[in-house]
């Protein structure tokens, strides 16, 4: 089985040290293959909290796929965001800001959707629409394919909609019918599983809220999800919202900070239709 651990909004600059211990101890305890960090990795695009991030990332002991989030480009210093926004985030993730995680298992595929000219809203163009679905079209049957972008496609409350990606409808439908399983993305600090209907195949749009920052929204605990992609086989355990069944191929969790705990505990699962992940219909 091979386990992702989505991580978005860290913030680092408003980070919790007990929520970073927390999910330092969960990615030892579930050992990922890959670890997806969907942007808003800063707070403010300083050099000191990327070396947080980088020092936070090192010690997840997984491969990093990281894309930046709007907050990941310097807000105060004008001459840095206009001349060379990603410097700062390329030091720590690399320059390529739309990376790639290839593996028998898993496609996962990067997209920038931050400009430098836009404040926080997010834009997906035509050339990387095509660029992320001739990808999609490459990928074996085996493979899990997902895509992680900031800004989210999808949401389930209309007071949410300023914050969709722009052009996200042209995504969906490019991506869906290409043979994407799933879009992660954060944002906006609310996690939620949202099945999409109306497309070639079904597509789960998967949000995570904030990771570890301080930067909560009321009532919403920090989360993070973990994705399994593979044979399952498990006992009812806990609520009834966080039981599986045996069988299932694709599952994701919902891991929420308990600070009764202080550790992150799972808290709910949506088990993917096979029949669905895994070919396009």
């Amino acid at each position: 089985m091979s386990v992702l651990l989505h991580l978005s909004d860290t913030h680092f600059g408003t980070e919790q040290p007990r929520v970073v211990a927390a999910l330092v101890a969960l990615a030892a305890q579930q050992r990922p293959d890959v670890v997806v960090l969907s942007g808003d990795i800063t707070q403010r695009a300083r050099t000191c909290e990327f070396r947080a991030a980088k020092g936070f990332v090192d010690r997840l002991g997984a491969p990093v796929l990281a894309i930046p989030g709007n907050h990941d480009i310097a807000l105060l210093d004008l001459w840095a965001r206009l001349t060379r926004p990603y410097e700062r985030f390329a030091t720590v993730f690399g320059p390529d800001l739309s990376p790639v995680y290839d593996s028998p298992d898993l496609l996962v595929i990067g997209v920038n959707t931050t400009r430098a000219r836009r404040h926080k809203h997010g834009e997906v163009s035509g050339s990387q629409i095509a660029r992320v679905t001739k990808l999609l079209a490459a990928a074996s049957r085996e493979q899990l394919r997902v895509v992680v972008v900031h800004q989210p496609v999808a949401v389930p409350l209309a007071r949410e909609q300023p914050n969709l990606l722009r052009g996200h409808a042209d995504a969906t439908r490019a991506w869906a019918a290409a043979g994407a399983d799933l879009v992660l993305g954060g944002h906006i600090h609310l996690p939620f599983t949202l099945p999409l209907e109306g497309l070639k195949r079904r597509l789960y749009v998967v949000q995570a809220g904030t990771a570890i920052s301080s930067r909560t929204r009321p009532g919403v605990p920090n989360s993070v999800n973990v994705l399994r992609w593979g044979e399952v086989v498990e006992t009812g355990v806990g609520p009834p919202q966080s039981r599986v069944h045996s069988g299932i191929r694709c599952l994701i969790e919902q891991w929420d900070y308990c600070r009764q705990e202080q550790a992150f505990v799972r808290t709910v699962v949506t088990a993917v239709d096979p029949e669905r992940a895994t070919g396009p219909a």
